[in-house]
């Protein structure tokens, strides 16, 4: 038996597990090595537990059974992650919901899905689609990610330019907090004014006020047809303007507007070897898509629109997609980034939120100050440039992971965030990978609110502490 274990810590477990069942409590070397970690850089980390119960009675009792002998408690879901929000301590329990898996109803008329947060997200994509809606979440972790992570993290993707963010998909949740109160609140209604908004408190804070256990998500009708276009532009001024031109040109239709710095562009198409459908030329590359509900009628504008962007020189060269298959080439130019370990070896992803207006102007700042910080760094930037996201991608080359300068890289990378008024996190949390930097976006009064919230909800700093403050 693992010797972080306390008697009273061990009394407990135990009896856990003979309420619960064996196989949902799994003590010291039963302990899977998949639960040691989530998709972060850090050194993995056995916690001394699993608890893996199956409805949020089960979460209650092991949230009450930690909270009597004062162990520490990490939510889990799909481990996908990347800022160690999932990651145990020594001498933690984790709660995984990885049994707490299935859609409880979809409601026609309210067009919503009641389902569990162990859900994986392309379960409850299929759902929906099955059910002739569209749910509009969709990140590249589709397979593996649980519906209750990507709502504690506030999860973005693709189209967070139509669709909003995570937040905004959400109806009604149920939550266990800390000491083990359940609150149910599965609301189906989009007008519901009555008191606070609870469930926004619970969205986003990475585990740390309560669990989410069911969710009522917001269902959306299945697009009708899909047009999408892949256009050069000459420089990052033609980026904004194409993005307004999209945005009163296509309207309500405009679903992901997603841009390419030119090394992104050199890396995808000469290192990972995806064909480009337009001729090699300098400028910055834009994939735009909508989503309409009629190919009769949405195609041909979306063609018109493309074509009065050409005839007013906006765009140095575009493709516009004919098929299905043409879509999904464009779109694989975009996410070829899943190959970079391939290609690039070892590096460190960044996420991070800017003003569009300045979107260049930190590229064109930031990836010198990092060679001049860090001799032999490289870096590519490309991101949901719509929506005020980037994603960085920077290495040192044949530098191991462990060894690559991340705290250097930090503070090039977020310092000028601060100094252009942006966030340190978009899309990703913060977890514990990010939280020295949480001052760069929050001012301390903010911050102050936070920790009063949390005091609030978890007076003994038991669920999931140390993340995010």
């Amino acid at each position: 038996m693992d010797s972080q274990i306390t008697s009273a810590a061990l009394a407990a477990l135990q009896e856990l597990r003979n309420s619960l069942g064996a196989s949902a409590v799994l003590i010291g070397a039963d302990v899977p090595e998949r639960n040691c970690n989530d998709w972060s850089t850090q050194p993995p980390q056995a916690p001394i537990a699993v608890v893996r119960p199956l409805d949020a009675a089960g979460v209650s009792q092991a949230l009450r059974a930690c909270r009597a002998v004062g162990l520490p408690v990490v939510p889990q879901g799909g481990l996908t992650g990347l800022c160690g929000g999932a990651r145990p301590e020594a001498g933690w329990v984790a709660l995984s919901l990885e049994r707490m898996v299935g859609v409880e109803e979809i409601d026609a008329a309210s067009a919503t899905m009641t389902v569990r947060a162990g859900t994986p997200l392309e379960a409850v994509q299929r759902a929906a689609d099955e059910a002739d809606f569209y749910f509009a979440l969709d990140l590249g972790a589709r397979g593996s990610c649980a519906i209750g992570g990507n709502l504690s993290t506030n999860a973005g993707g693709n189209r967070v330019i139509r669709y909003g963010m995570a937040r905004e998909m959400v109806l009604g949740l149920e939550v266990v907090l800390a000491d083990g109160t359940v609150v149910t609140n599965l609301n189906k209604m989009l007008k519901n004014n009555a008191g606070y908004d609870l469930k926004q408190l619970f969205i986003g804070s990475e585990g740390t006020l309560g669990i989410i256990t069911r969710i009522v998500l917001r269902l959306f009708p299945k697009p009708g047809c899909t047009m999408s276009a892949l256009c050069v532009v000459p420089d990052y001024a033609a980026v904004v303007r194409l993005l307004g031109a999209a945005r009163r040109g296509l309207g309500p239709l405009l679903s992901a507007f997603e841009v390419m710095w030119p090394d992104y562009w050199q890396v995808v198409t000469e290192r990972v070897g995806v064909r480009s459908p337009v001729e090699p030329r300098e400028g910055i590359y834009v994939l735009v898509e909508a989503q309409g509900t009629d190919e009769a009628l949405d195609g041909p504008r979306f063609e018109a629109w493309m074509e009065r962007l050409m005839d007013d020189g906006l765009l140095a060269d575009a493709a516009v997609a004919r098929s299905v298959a043409d879509t999904q080439s464009f779109w694989a130019l975009r996410d070829a980034c899943a190959e970079f370990f391939q290609v690039l070896g070892p590096h460190i992803s960044y996420d991070i939120g800017l003003p569009v207006k300045d979107m260049d102007a930190y590229v064109q700042r930031c990836k010198p100050a990092l060679a001049a910080r860090i001799p032999g760094c490289l870096s590519v930037h490309y991101g949901h440039i719509g929506d005020g996201n980037m994603h960085l991608v920077v290495w040192v080359p044949g530098v191991p992971l462990e060894q690559q300068p991340k705290a250097e890289m930090d503070e090039v990378i977020y310092g000028l965030v601060r100094e252009l008024g942006g966030t340190v996190s978009a899309e990703h949390g913060i977890g514990t990978a990010k939280k020295r930097w949480l001052g760069h976006a929050r001012s301390p009064a903010e911050i102050a609110l936070m920790r009063t919230i949390k005091a609030a909800l978890d007076p003994q700093s038991l669920l999931n502490p140390g993340k995010v403050l």
